[in-house]
């Protein structure tokens, strides 16, 4: 399936928590959206890779995305080394995406700035003709180079460079992220161990991240995102958003 914007993440529920709202909003305006997980989260304290792939099917119906395929690199231990890039060049080759989005380029969870260097390598790499690959069918591929590759910004407060208006999605975000029942908050499962993650506290910081990203806006809710392009513009009146003006 060719597809206007691939998100290539670490985990199963980074793409939800970063940029569900963008997801979302991109595919009510027509744009076809796909999903790839490089691990199965297998690692994770809590759930198991099996709870976390029904929950991931879970969210992906919620956000109504195009595809969700999942690479099975080892959680926690995979390298951004030549073997792992390969699968994800097919990926990208396959699906042809202009956009593509990953993981903060730096944050707590070492998978996520070692996940986002390997798609940023990956993304550029799959433009080189001489690189051969295959399909699953044996044949050829074309090369394929994204126009953009932009990152998520996650625990880590890093400085953005784009601020996507979410307004109107945050509520069908908060029930995709809460599709993994086992990955944060539940009064259901009191018996859990308690991680990071799984504090109530955990998603009210996930909201009020929006709501501050928002306002760099001057929006209620946003998302953040960190990408080297660099607009040219005929007219540099063109960098002036038509914003609202709030008053305070």
């Amino acid at each position: 399936m060719n597809l206007d914007i691939l998100v290539i993440c670490a985990h199963p529920d980074d793409a939800e928590l970063g940029c569900g709202g963008t997801i979302m909003k991109a595919i009510d305006a027509g744009y076809k959206v796909g999903i790839i997980d490089l691990t199965e989260g297998e690692m994770g304290t809590r759930g198991t890779a099996e709870t976390r792939k029904s929950e991931a099917e879970e969210a992906a119906n919620i956000m109504g995305i195009h595809l969700r395929e999942n690479l099975g690199f080892s959680d926690g231990l995979f390298d951004n080394d030549h073997n792992h890039r390969i699968e994800v060049i097919k990926k990208i080759r396959k699906h042809t995406p202009s956009l593509i989005i990953t993981n903060a380029p730096d944050d707590r969870h070492p998978d996520h700035g070692r996940a986002a260097q390997m798609v940023k390598h990956a993304a550029w790499i799959s433009g080189l003709k001489k690189l051969q690959t295959v399909d699953e069918d044996g044949e050829f591929q074309v090369a394929h180079r994204p126009e953009h590759v932009y990152h998520i910004i996650q625990y880590k407060l890093l400085t953005p460079s784009v601020v996507v208006n979410i307004d109107g999605y945050m509520d069908r975000k908060m029930k995709a992220i809460l599709a993994y029942k086992t990955q944060f908050f539940n009064s259901n499962n009191p018996d859990e161990a308690t991680t990071l993650i799984s504090k109530p506290e955990f998603l009210n910081m996930v909201k009020s991240r929006m709501y501050s990203d928002g306002n760099l806006g001057l929006v209620d809710y946003g998302e953040a995102f960190i990408t080297d392009f660099v607009p040219v513009v005929d007219n540099i009146m063109q960098l002036i958003p038509k914003h609202k003006i709030l008053t305070l």
